[in-house]
């Protein structure tokens, strides 16, 4: 028994779901029947299929916690063949927020929650419990890898694992979801009970939005996208306490406004954010 072999078998034994990755670290391919997804596809796959396949075709779908089907004779050749081991993150019940390069770990130590981390060749993979849908170049040097993805395995990290936050969530979305409630003019629910900000003081409060305000306009490309995921930012920070006025929505919406987006779809980003935290 190889070591990829060994380490396959001790993540099947804890919940985490593994694949073989052949050089290149990358999957091994589908066999004859399975090429080009002819098969129809596995029944776990985003499009159902028929196919059962004993073999490790179709990537991240192969991957399994079975350990028979993990040492059987039909994976036996890519274990010899292998090069690393990857998992499926979705099928442990965990996203990877993987962060490449030195301005991607800058962001995520400002932005995301601590959590579990794991060192890689280039930077760190951020884990958290929770899933959601994969995204590659969410943001520079940014990936997510969770469901329908793999992962490569390179232990099991430091830190405790934190729940995935909405800021991750929203990461992934090119374009708010539709509007969930009848759209609101400028007056718009800002959620809380009002009073004093308890955790941040007045000036802060005035510095993030400005912040905000410059992540709008900074926008270059996916402006829906940046809009919708900067009032979640502030709204997991301010919307429960109470401090936000219409004078700080105007703001937001003003710099949104600059950059061409309506006041319909400003007002549809807003009360998405505050349906999606629950405000």
């Amino acid at each position: 028994m190889n070591e990829h072999l060994r380490t396959a078998l001790s993540l099947a034994a804890a919940g985490v779901p593994p694949l073989p990755l052949r050089a290149g670290k990358v999957p091994f391919g589908n066999c004859r029947t399975c090429a080009k997804n002819a098969c129809g596809g596995r029944p776990n796959m985003k499009t159902p299929g028929p196919c059962h396949c004993p073999r490790v075709c179709h990537a991240w779908a192969a991957a399994t916690t079975n350990p028979d089907v993990i040492n059987s004779p039909a994976w036996a050749t890519a274990w010899r063949q292998a090069a690393a081991v990857a998992y499926h993150p979705g099928g442990a019940g965990v996203t990877v927020v993987d962060l490449d390069n030195a301005e991607a770990l800058a962001w995520a130590r400002d932005t995301l929650p601590t959590t579990r981390t794991v060192r890689t060749t280039r930077g760190e993979h951020w884990l958290y419990q929770g899933v959601m849908r994969s995204a590659n170049g969410v943001r520079p040097g940014v990936d997510i890898k969770s469901l329908v993805g793999y992962a490569r395995w390179l232990g099991w990290g430091n830190g405790s694992m934190a729940a995935l936050p909405g800021t991750v969530r929203a990461l992934a979305l090119t374009d708010p979801p539709p509007a969930r409630r009848t759209p609101q003019p400028l007056s718009a629910p800002l959620g809380g009970q009002g009073g004093q900000c308890r955790h941040r003081s007045p000036v802060l409060l005035d510095r993030g939005i400005a912040m905000a305000e410059q992540h709008i306009t900074g926008a270059r490309e996916a402006v829906h996208a940046t809009v919708y995921r900067t009032f979640l930012a502030v709204l997991s920070t301010h919307g429960r306490c109470g401090c936000l006025t219409h004078t700080h929505v105007a703001r937001l919406f003003t710099a949104a406004q600059a950059k061409g987006e309506t006041p319909r779809h400003c007002t549809d980003a807003w009360t998405n954010a505050l349906t999606t935290l629950g405000l």
